[in-house]
């Protein structure tokens, strides 16, 4: 099974100064359970190259409902995606946050339901870090266990070939959204093995102290954002930002984020309602915007 997130990030060059250009890499939230909603997500759009499923703030299930989704978007294909050549790449936002919250047997759970990545939200130093890194890669570089029977089958390969590539392959994805983990960036991002700091602009905007962007970020807020990007690329990793409009995903791209994404299903759904009923209705401008 291909990785189309994995292939476009390796696509893109890094300057001399440590920034990264090339393509970036849009994807979609979903927050709703089920796998139809999966289905059509994953069949969108062939801009689309990945999905994160959330299991923090959103309703699906981290055990038995990702792997039901993970199974979905994956049969999507060229045959009934026009426009697709391979099913989008699935990341999987896991629920635990906090120093003193466990997170590896979720990561687990993640990873063996078949997902690419795990993005771990609330992580706000470096020994957390190294943690989740423990977790998500098999011996000898990390911890992590093996004994799904279906894992390797989700992504085209022998049990074998699964062990022998799933460390190199799998994207370790770490939330900086917090006024400790903006204190701490540097050495996140020098981590060995983490691959990506994902920025969550509304919980760091409120742990800075400033409202929730509306629909911009805190000018001080963009700052920290800003070097939260550079300490990424500095360190040699990827850079990621949580959009909920394809505007805003545009412009995130241009200033040289890799990972961006661009809705959430509800957003989408809330968007799609509201502006097809405003233009029944005869109104301009009355669309709803798309939100978290």
């Amino acid at each position: 099974m291909s990785h189309p997130l994995l292939s476009l990030l390796k696509s893109r060059t890094i300057s001399s100064a440590g920034a990264r250009s090339g393509k970036a890499a849009f994807g979609a939230w979903q927050t709703l359970p089920g796998i139809f909603f999966s289905r059509t997500l994953a069949a969108a759009s062939e801009h689309l190259s990945w999905i994160c499923l959330d299991c923090e703030h959103g309703l699906i299930p981290l055990q038995g409902g990702v792997a039901e989704c993970i199974t979905a978007i994956n049969s999507v294909s060229s045959g009934i995606a026009p426009g697709r050549k391979e099913a989008p790449s699935v990341l999987v936002r896991i629920p635990a946050t906090g120093v003193s919250t466990g997170t590896g047997w979720q990561i687990k759970i993640a990873l063996d339901a078949g997902a690419r990545g795990v993005i771990v939200p609330m992580v706000n130093n470096a020994a957390k870090a190294k943690e989740i890194v423990q977790d998500a890669k098999f011996p000898p570089a990390g911890r992590r266990g093996y004994g799904n029977p279906f894992t390797h089958t989700l992504w085209d390969q022998s049990f074998t070939d699964y062990i022998k590539q799933a460390n190199d392959n799998i994207l370790v994805m770490v939330q900086i959204e917090t006024k400790e983990a903006v204190e701490n960036v540097e050495e996140i991002a020098a981590v060995p093995g983490v691959d990506v700091l994902f920025i969550g602009p509304f919980d760091l905007s409120l742990s800075l102290g400033f409202p929730p962007p509306s629909p911009d970020p805190h000018p001080e807020v963009e700052q920290v954002i800003t070097r939260i990007r550079e300490a990424a690329h500095k360190n040699g990793k990827y850079c990621a930002f949580y959009c909920g409009t394809g505007s805003q995903a545009n412009q995130r791209a241009n200033e040289g984020f890799d990972i961006v994404s661009v809705i959430s299903d509800v957003g989408a759904m809330s968007e799609g309602v509201s502006k097809n009923l405003a233009t029944a209705a005869g109104i301009e401008g009355g669309s709803r915007p798309a939100g978290y």
